[in-house]
């Protein structure tokens, strides 16, 4: 619990004003509670005992000022507080969003969206409480008991011996229930985000989910998901409210002595019955802040589990370092020289050696798994090599920083990214809208008659995932994003894959023309899209067996005259 609040107390010297309007309220509370106990005293022994009359007349006003002094201290408490925790939760949100998507691809392929939306979500609300109102409660319930406990020692120090000697003996099983508390917390956190990410993989797959009639299937997946947050969720109910009888079984001891001891004392006449009523009222207070922090206590393990699963996010570091070079704005040359990629124990590039010219189209060819994509994740620079290095302008791509190289980067792939917005703002993604360069690209893309059949043009909004749109028209969208910055190096990974071939034939032209001043790089099955290109690498097993032109491969390379054949059957 230190080093929780070691790691949030920097948050809170933002908001010293909230906290001394909030200190306020908690004071209030605090002594307002403690009034309450010791006007039990005067309204016995005053009014209903020695029949002052004018303490009948000031007592309700009092009783009236306690009791709005508390209300309204509340009020500022719970008001200020809640604005503390909200705003130091968005401010984490965003600080771990923010560093999240500094991540690797190699992270982003190794761990479930699901979960990462839990840590984001989930797991920064468990954490609010913490911050804001636990703190709060903690130092109000504090208050209260240093006034109660200051009240039943005016009243009478052997009897508050009496009512307070069993407090210490609380510590160790409410320690123990704190312990549990926090493993089934963070396996109950851990849970949420298996219903998230079961959540999250069902929504994006629906269409296959439909088309397989597996609505049972994915029903009952998620059910053993839901029963298992179920059965944690209730683990925790039970211990957290084991705090309760364990205070009121130790507590009905320390009354019982209470009543024995100061019975005594008000039958021989050493106390008066409103001091003694004073007394009980106050120890009857006490036992009921005392069981809040304990309570607090244990939820505190909840936000501490959530926070620990934060932390492991933060602790995450990108192995991919930009370099403090400007990417060049003229790029001539990409050269790969004995260039191996790894990821972990499996090979997926060897022995690469390969270079592009400005105005070349470069095609990449071979089966799956080839290596054709990890040799593009090399040039963006989603994955470093493993041996070798990879040169643009002669000079290594780890040289250059990172965001500058990819302005000059363009790639479509067969799956196409589209976003919950406007057609234009899909088009100029990352860049100020241009509407004359947008409707540009849009033509190039041959999009542009599609688009303006559409109601409101560019400015229509697209469904997510494009579903109000073919696969052909998305992947033209798709195509005049990646026209739309004008890029060095143009990819095209599977692009035409959706497209007819009337549509494929049109855009091969589209990308003859937009290459002269580009290096453009084409990783295609279908051979028809690449027989315009300058050099065809053929890969197999990682490795590029042969480089050369179509006509050059067809007479040479038996491995480029098996998928020749192949796509022509």
């Amino acid at each position: 619990m230190k080093d929780f609040f070691k790691q949030y107390i920097p948050y809170y010297k933002n908001y010293k004003l909230q906290f001394f309007y909030s200190l306020i309220g908690i004071i209030l509370v605090a002594s307002s509670t403690a009034g309450t106990a010791y006007a039990i005293q005067p309204l016995l022994d005053e009014i209903f005992i020695n029949k002052d009359q004018e303490m009948l007349y000031l007592m309700p006003l009092f009783v009236v000022i306690l009791y709005t002094a508390k209300g309204f201290g509340r009020y500022i408490q719970a008001y200020y507080i809640s604005f503390i925790g909200q705003d130091i939760t968005r401010i984490v949100r965003d600080k771990l969003f923010s560093h999240i998507l500094t991540l690797d691809m190699d992270f982003f392929q190794k761990i479930h969206g699901g979960e990462l939306v839990s840590r984001i979500t989930n797991d920064i609300n468990r954490i609010q409480r913490a911050v804001s109102n636990s703190i709060a409660e903690f130092l109000r319930e504090c208050l209260t008991i240093i006034g109660l406990i200051g009240l039943v020692i005016y009243h009478s120090p052997e009897l508050a011996f009496y009512g307070l000697v069993v407090l210490p003996l609380a510590i160790y099983p409410l320690s123990v229930l704190a312990k549990k508390m926090k493993k089934l917390s963070f396996k109950s956190q851990e849970s949420n985000s298996d219903i998230t990410t079961s959540l999250n993989e069902s929504f994006n797959n629906i269409e296959i989910i439909k088309a397989n009639s597996t609505e049972k299937i994915e029903m009952t997946k998620f059910s053993v998901h839901n029963m298992i947050f179920f059965k944690y969720n209730m683990k925790s109910v039970k211990t957290n409210e084991l705090t309760s009888p364990v205070m009121e079984i130790i507590g009905a001891f320390a009354f019982a002595a209470v009543i024995l001891v100061g019975g005594s004392k008000v039958i021989s006449g050493e106390i008066t019955t409103g001091t003694f009523s004073s007394f009980v009222a106050a120890l009857f207070m006490l036992y009921t802040p005392i069981k809040k922090i304990s309570s607090l206590y244990n939820s505190m393990q909840d936000a501490i589990a959530a926070n620990e699963r934060i932390n492991d996010m933060f602790s995450k570091k990108p192995t991919i370092i930009s370099g403090t070079i400007e990417a060049p704005k003229d790029i001539n040359e990409i050269k790969f020289e004995n260039v191996e990629l790894k990821y972990e124990d499996f090979t997926a590039l060897k022995n690469i050696n390969l270079n592009a010219k400005k105005g070349e189209i470069v095609a990449l060819v071979g089966d799956s798994g080839g290596g054709k994509s990890s040799l593009i994740n090399l040039i963006i620079r989603f994955y470093d090599t493993t041996k070798g290095n990879l040169f643009i302008n002669n000079n290594s791509i780890k040289d250059f920083e990172i965001k500058s190289l990819r302005e000059n980067i363009s790639i479509v792939t067969q799956r196409v990214y589209i976003f919950n917005d406007t057609i234009a703002a899909n088009i100029a993604y990352g860049h100020e809208i241009d509407e004359i360069r947008v409707i540009e690209v849009l033509k190039q893309a041959h999009a542009y008659d599609f688009v303006m059949n559409m109601k409101k043009g560019i400015h229509t909004i697209l469904d997510e995932f494009g579903t109000n749109l073919s696969g052909g028209q998305r992947q033209r969208i798709a195509i005049a994003r990646a026209l739309y910055k004008n890029p060095k190096i143009l990819i095209l990974d599977e692009a035409t894959s959706a497209l007819d071939n009337k549509s494929e034939s049109i855009i091969s032209e589209v990308i003859q023309e937009v290459s002269q001043d580009k290096i453009t790089f084409i990783i295609a099955h279908r051979l028809s899209t690449i027989k315009n290109a300058n050099k065809i690498a053929v890969f197999k097993n990682g490795e590029i067996v042969s480089i050369g032109t179509e006509n050059e491969l067809l007479n040479s390379c038996g491995e480029y005259q098996r998928l020749y054949n192949s796509a022509n059957i």
